[in-house]
C-alpha cells in the first residue's frame, strides 16, 4: 500500500520531532500510573500496550502500576457483596480484601500483562508482596467537626498507605530488559494485605527508582485554570498557589499531590495525562505539545 508525499512528511516529521526526546530519555526509567477509560475502552488498552512496547524498544524503561476500582466493582456486585464509600475510598474488610487481591493481583494485572506480551514486549506481573516489594500499614483516616470534642477515627478495614518500598527486584527486572507490571497491594507488619491507592504507590515507586518521569493517566484533560484552559509547563510553586486558591480541588488534588511530592523528592518530571487520548502516553513523551499537564520542582 503506497502513501502520497503529504503523508509521508507528515510522518517524517514526527519522526524528527521525537528523535531529541528519545536520546534525552534513552536508559532512563519512567513510571506509568495506568487506570481509567485507558484500561476499559478496548482500541486505548491496545495503544497503551503498544506505547509501552516501543518505549521499551527505543531505550527507555517503563514501569507499570495499575489500579482497577470498577473491576472490582464489578467482583463484587457479582457475587452480591455490598461496598460501602467513605471520602471516596472503599472499606475493605476481609471478604472485601480478598475480591481485591484476586481482581488486581490475578484479572487485572495478567491482562496488562499479556496485551504488552502479546505486542512484542516482555512484561512481568508483580503485586507489592512479591520480593517484599511493598511494606504498608494501615490509613489512619480522621473526620473532625467543630461540635466534636476529638476526631472521628475511621476503621477502612484493609486500606493501606505505602511505608516503604524495595526497589531491587523492579530494578532487576529493568535491567534484564523485562517490562514490571505492578498491582498497588502491600504487606503489613501485621502479616495483613493492604489494598494502596494507585497514584500513590506509582509516585513513591518513581522516588525509589530514581526515575526521569512520572505518567498519571486520568480521565481529565489535566491540570485546568479557571476557565478551563488547560495548564502546563508548571513550577511547584505555582502549583501551591493553584491549589491554595482552588483552582485545584476535588479529585484532582490527591493526584497533584502525589505529582507534587513526586518532583520534591528527586523525580524530574511529573505529568498528569489525558488517558482517553489514543497513545496519550507517547505524545506527552515525544512531541512539544503533549496531552496534559507537566509539573517540575
Amino acid at each position: 500500500m503506497s502513501i502520497d508525499s503529504s503523508d509521508a512528511m507528515h510522518i517524517a516529521r514526527v519522526l524528527t520531532e521525537a528523535l531529541p526526546y528519545i536520546r534525552r530519555f534513552s536508559g532512563k526509567t519512567v513510571v506509568i500510573k495506568y487506570g481509567g477509560n485507558a484500561m476499559v475502552d478496548e482500541q486505548l488498552k491496545s495503544g497503551f500496550a503498544r506505547d509501552i512496547v516501543l518505549m521499551k524498544l527505543v531505550g527507555i524503561n517503563p514501569v507499570v502500576v495499575h489500579g482497577g476500582g470498577p473491576q472490582i466493582g464489578q467482583l463484587l456486585d457479582k457475587i452480591g457483596k455490598q461496598t460501602e464509600f467513605i471520602d471516596g475510598m472503599r472499606v475493605t474488610d476481609s471478604e472485601t480484601m480478598d475480591v481485591v487481591e484476586m481482581v488486581l493481583g490475578g484479572l487485572v494485572n495478567k491482562e496488562i500483562v499479556n496485551l504488552i506480551n502479546r505486542h512484542g514486549g516482555l512484561a512481568v506481573g508483580l503485586t507489592g508482596k512479591d520480593g517484599d516489594l511493598i511494606r504498608a500499614h494501615k490509613l489512619k483516616m480522621e473526620r473532625s467537626a467543630p461540635e466534636m470534642k476529638a476526631p472521628e477515627i475511621i476503621d477502612l478495614g484493609h486500606v493501606g498507605e505505602v511505608e516503604s518500598i524495595d526497589g531491587s527486584v523492579v530494578e532487576m527486572l529493568v535491567n534484564s530488559d523485562f517490562i514490571p507490571v505492578i498491582a498497588p497491594i502491600g504487606v503489613g507488619d501485621d502479616g495483613f494485605s493492604y489494598n494502596i491507592n494507585a497514584d500513590l504507590v506509582a509516585g513513591k515507586m518513581a522516588e525509589v527508582l530514581g526515575a526521569e518521569k512520572l505518567l498519571l493517566l486520568t480521565n481529565t484533560p489535566g491540570i485546568l485554570d479557571g476557565q478551563g484552559r488547560l495548564l502546563t509547563g508548571l513550577r511547584a510553586a505555582e502549583v501551591d498557589e493553584l491549589i491554595a486558591d482552588g483552582t485545584i480541588h476535588g479529585g484532582m488534588l490527591p493526584k497533584v499531590r502525589c505529582a507534587l511530592e513526586a518532583v520534591q523528592s528527586g523525580v524530574r518530571t511529573a505529568h498528569i495525562v489525558d488517558g482517553r487520548v489514543e497513545h496519550a502516553v507517547l505524545l506527552e513523551l515525544f512531541t512539544d505539545e503533549g496531552v496534559g499537564s507537566l509539573i517540575r520542582s
